[in-house]
């Protein structure tokens, strides 16, 4: 994994400026406590902080390349995961190689392909190259947007880093949040491209970025294309298992201890039967691990979401495949603690909206890690398969609109009730939401023949793809790096999702359930309970007392009347919540005082400009 950043000014000789390099590199000592380095020549500064998975001794960056016509030097952050195939053919082409690790090989590769290298990797990356041979920075960043990436353009060059927080502690970077950046908070639509800071951007994924002394320009090498599927049903599951077993095998590889995040859902219960398998091979048994809640078995109350706690559905899954398992079991006060709130909002730079679920999510992140360095997750299956409720939901089918707000709306309620009228009327985030969608929608090819339900289908599973699951990746990734731990996704290889989404939703569906392909395709390593389970989203807890501590946070709050957060939240909206007598009981009400506490320590932590007009 690790976390990048650099400055180029071509302006400038960078050398005196290393202490705002050391300043920017030292903000993401989180993603990389293993060691850190910087590397600064004339108009290039680039610095690296590393979490050492492959080659623990050899992979030291930043890594440079000396060549007749001048230095090429890398930071790179990611795994590639074909890495040997390609040191393979290098060697063929001549090249010599000083380390075993993958980052040598994305260095030598570009040296060998230049900026068509990226279409070669299978992985999760983020990388910049100073190419001094032609005095140009060149960002790439992976299909999926697995990694974070960022940059921040200037007068003479640009800033970038994996995480706002290492642009934003360059003196040339301000703090400043405009409207568009307000809007992009407070929905959940996550136009390509915005980073919410005011002139910050976001590599986005699949693209080389590249900048020099005329500018700055971007190609896209990947996107999700449209084409036609031919495979039969059973040469379909086929093909899937034969990814997946691949997949798992791929990522799998590391030189410290790796483990996987069990939920006893399909997803990572299939994964996790995989890796189970393959390590057994080798005479390893992997471990896996789960969160839990405090009495939340013996007290889950089903609803329209969520019909089964998760946790039977865990052991079953973990006797199936053997695995070395253990539950990570958590109570209101930690949830709650404004101390994790802190380190939650730090690691995502922005109020991100998930309460209790990033809370959860960090804690077992940080337990996990003091056993393994690298997990394999279940994430984004959900996206390439089909497994949310939107996608069996008609009104979510049928509506002009991002298809998992119409879905949440209905569940979970606005949270952006909280917020003061007179700014939810300059804002017209509905506006924002449906320009946003129609753009979005814009550009999905059409099969020739292809019927109406099947192009709404395909339209449903590309905006999951491009847009949602974007969401769910950084917010994974922010909480898994917060920590120091490698979290690796398998079910966001391309190949898979490439191959996928263009099978009509008719296969994807072919049993009236929710991810049929992966089911059946898996259905020898799963138990007869997780077969059959209903998809079951993220667990969050039920504890009334966490309702409870949450109003007395907000209570606290409400003792600071100048606080900057009351700019933005309807402070006696918010006083109706926080002081009720009972603990507030609505999904809309506990998520509108969790929004107005992450509100109030962004502010804190953050102090950005905010910018109204």
């Amino acid at each position: 994994m690790c976390g990048i950043t650099g400055w180029v000014s071509f302006d400038r000789d960078l050398g005196a400026e290393r202490a705002s390099l050391d300043a920017m590199t030292e903000t993401m000592a989180c993603r990389g406590p293993d060691d850190t380095g910087t590397w600064v020549r004339g108009p290039a500064a680039l610095g690296h902080r590393r979490l050492a998975i492959i080659d623990l001794p050899g992979g030291r960056q930043p890594m440079t390349a000396e060549t007749p016509e001048g230095t090429v030097a890398l930071v790179y952050s990611g795994e590639t995961y074909n890495f040997t195939e390609l040191r393979r053919e290098l060697t063929g082409r001549g090249h010599r190689f000083a380390t075993d690790s993958d980052t040598e090989v994305v260095l030598r590769g570009y040296l060998e392909w230049g900026e068509a290298l990226p279409e070669r990797l299978n992985g999760m990356y983020a990388f910049a190259l100073w190419d001094a041979r032609h005095d140009k920075l060149v960002m790439v960043r992976d299909r999926m947007g697995i990694k974070p990436f960022y940059c921040y353009p200037t007068p003479d060059g640009v800033l970038f880093g994996s995480e706002p927080k290492a642009i934003l502690a360059n003196p040339l970077a301000r703090a400043r949040v405009r409207p568009d950046g307000l809007r992009e908070l407070f929905t959940m639509v996550k136009t390509p491209g915005h980073a919410v800071w005011d002139g910050m951007r976001e590599v986005e994924p699949g693209t080389v970025v590249t900048v020099d002394r005329t500018g700055l320009r971007t190609r896209a090498y990947w996107r999700l294309e449209t084409r036609p599927h031919t495979d039969d049903r059973a040469t379909t599951l086929a093909t899937v298992r034969g990814l997946l077993d691949d997949i798992v095998r791929r990522q799998l590889v590391a030189d410290v201890p790796r483990c996987t995040l069990l939920s006893g859902g399909l997803d990572s219960s299939a994964m996790t039967a995989l890796a189970a398998r393959q390590l057994a091979e080798h005479g390893e048994t992997v471990r896996s691990f789960a969160v839990d809640f405090v009495g939340q078995a013996d007290h889950f109350v089903a609803d329209e979401l969520r019909g089964t706690p998760d946790t039977p559905f865990v052991h079953d899954a973990a006797r199936a495949a053997h695995t070395e398992h253990q539950d990570i079991v958590l109570d209101a006060q930690a949830l709650a603690d404004p101390d994790v709130r802190a380190r939650v909002i730090r690691a995502r730079d922005l109020p991100a909206g998930f309460g209790d679920m990033d809370a959860s999510l960090y804690l077992l992140f940080r337990a996990v890690r003091e056993h393994s360095t690298v997990a394999l997750s279940g994430e984004s299956a959900d996206e390439v398969f089909g497994g949310y409720l939107q996608f069996f939901d008609e009104e979510a089918r049928r509506a002009d609109a991002f298809p998992w707000l119409v879905s949440m709306g209905r569940h979970f309620g606005e949270d952006t009730e909280v917020l003061r009228r007179d700014l939810l009327g300059s804002l017209d985030l509905p506006g924002y939401v449906a320009d946003g969608y129609r753009t979005a929608v814009a550009g999905i090819e059409r099969l020739t023949g292809e019927s109406d339900f099947e192009y709404r289908m395909r339209r449903i599973s590309h905006l999951h793809l491009t847009r949602f699951v974007r969401v769910l990746l950084d917010r994974k990734d922010r909480a898994s790096m917060a920590v120091g731990l490698e979290v690796r996704v398998p079910f966001c290889d391309h190949r898979l999702v490439e191959y996928v989404y263009n099978a009509p939703w008719a296969l994807k569906s072919f049993d009236g359930r929710e991810k049929s392909l992966l089911r059946e395709a898996t259905a020898d390593l799963l138990p007869r309970s997780v077969y059959d389970r209903v998809k079951s989203p993220y667990p969050s807890t039920q504890d009334p007392k966490y309702a409870a501590a949450l109003q007395d946070h907000v209570k606290e709050l409400l003792g600071r009347p100048s606080h900057r957060v009351f700019d933005l939240v309807d402070r006696d909206r918010v006083r109706g919540l926080a002081e009720r007598a009972e603990p507030v009981s609505t999904q809309a009400e506990r998520r509108g005082l969790e929004r107005t506490l992450d509100l109030a320590v962004w502010l804190d932590m953050y102090a950005p400009e905010i910018v109204l007009d």
